[in-house]
């Protein structure tokens, strides 16, 4: 597909539908959920597990045949925890899984793929047992994961701190700076002289930017009809 063909009441309808699946079926599944929060894909998120949080305006992307997860488990009468603070973003194919405690700080960002766990889940001579292969996990406000990012247990992510595409942390991270490899290290240093913006700007107004973001959306959809619409699911071209 090399653009968007349908109507604008066509994707105001579809919208409407995944909002509603969101609320009705994905809501519940969280003890606790701010306002603002905004799936896309809803059917290929899974949340498995209590106690799992999620402060406001938290933008979780999934997509057909890549799911992204959000799951606790109880091991040995512990359950765990995960804690997902404000403004977050996680793109699709993200996996956060934990066995006793993921703490994720505001403005955090997860690029698509990453692998979270703060648990080996098998001991290395017991293979039956997790026994004390686990660790809490905590990333500070506003870091930023590349894309497929392996964070392991008992690993700390300082605030702002940037890690690239493809790094394994096993090791702390301290705030402000980039890491990366296997396993990651640290790169460079942040410059402290340089202002930091942070994605709870794209909030402090709500309300006018979901009525931008939809007289966008309606310019762009402008010129769509249905039967073009139609035409493009079942008969594509290579202009659509």
């Amino acid at each position: 597909m090399r653009r968007d063909r349908r109507p604008y009441f066509i994707r105001r309808i579809q919208d409407a539908y995944v909002r509603f699946y969101t609320q009705r079926f994905l809501v519940p599944a969280f003890d606790e959920v701010g306002a603002g929060l905004s799936v896309t894909s809803p059917r290929d998120l899974e949340i498995f597990g209590g106690n799992i949080r999620v402060g406001c305006h938290a933008h979780i992307h999934a997509a057909r045949g890549n799911m992204t997860r959000l799951c606790t488990w109880t091991t040995d009468g512990r359950e765990g925890r995960i804690s997902i603070g404000d403004y977050v973003l996680i793109s699709p194919g993200t996996h956060i899984v934990a066995s006793e405690s993921i703490s994720i700080g505001s403005n955090t960002m997860f690029a698509s793929g990453c692998y979270i766990s703060d648990s080996d889940w098998h001991d290395t001579y017991d293979r039956t047992r997790e026994l004390e292969k686990h660790a809490p996990i905590v990333i500070g406000d506003n870091a930023w994961l590349g894309v497929r990012v392996i964070v392991g247990k008992g690993v700390t992510i300082g605030e702002n701190s940037i890690i690239g595409a493809g790094s394994v942390v096993t090791k702390d991270i301290p705030a402000n700076c980039i890491a990366a490899g296997n396993p990651a290290r640290v790169v460079r240093a942040l410059d402290p002289a340089m202002p930091l913006r942070k994605r709870a700007e794209l909030f402090r107004e709500p309300e006018r930017m979901a009525r931008d973001m939809d007289n966008l959306m309606r310019y762009i959809l402008r010129e769509n009809t249905i039967g073009g619409w139609l035409r493009s699911v079942f008969s594509p071209t290579r202009n659509d």
